[in-house]
């Protein structure tokens, strides 16, 4: 499992004095490119390939309020990739300074190219550097079936 540890500023805080939805999000987006670069994705990598990372969904949950003052610890690991490295899933739990888990997120995304702007598979170089990455027992070899688990809109808002 993979852990980053970051301080709550001033600017993580909402109205209600906790942390805001959107620090979740930018915490868990610098826990993921933290992840990929010690991993050997670093932006010269991913720049040469000209490819990047795209989200596909981030579903949150919150379990109890979080508030400036102590550290909040990320962590990551890796719940599913495809075979060709295109498609991956990362689960995030959010730790409070006791180890208390305050929150939950699965998140999907893919790679990108940056000259088509479509979907593509990672070469087998940058491929292989997954091998290494420790998998949770619940890890899936992901499919394109598994990216349209949510990819129609509810039919009342259509």
């Amino acid at each position: 499992m993979y852990i980053k540890e970051f301080e709550i500023r001033w600017s993580d805080v909402d109205a209600n004095r906790h942390l805001a939805n959107s620090a979740y999000i930018n915490f868990m987006a610098h826990t993921r490119m933290s992840f990929l670069w010690e991993l050997g994705l670093d932006q010269k990598i991913l720049h040469n390939n000209q490819i990047g990372p795209v989200v596909f969904y981030e579903h949150m949950y919150y379990f109890k309020e979080v508030f400036p003052g102590r550290p909040i610890r990320v962590s990551l690991e890796v719940a599913g990739l495809s075979k060709d490295g295109m498609f991956f899933e990362f689960r995030h739990n959010f730790y409070d300074s006791k180890g208390k888990n305050v929150a939950y997120c699965e998140m999907m995304g893919a790679w990108m190219s940056l000259s088509t702007r479509k979907l593509i598979s990672l070469p087998d170089a940058l491929l292989s550097l997954w091998d290494k990455i420790e998998k949770p027992d619940y890890f899936k070899v992901l499919t394109k079936e598994d990216t349209r688990k949510y990819a129609k809109m509810p039919a009342d808002l259509a």
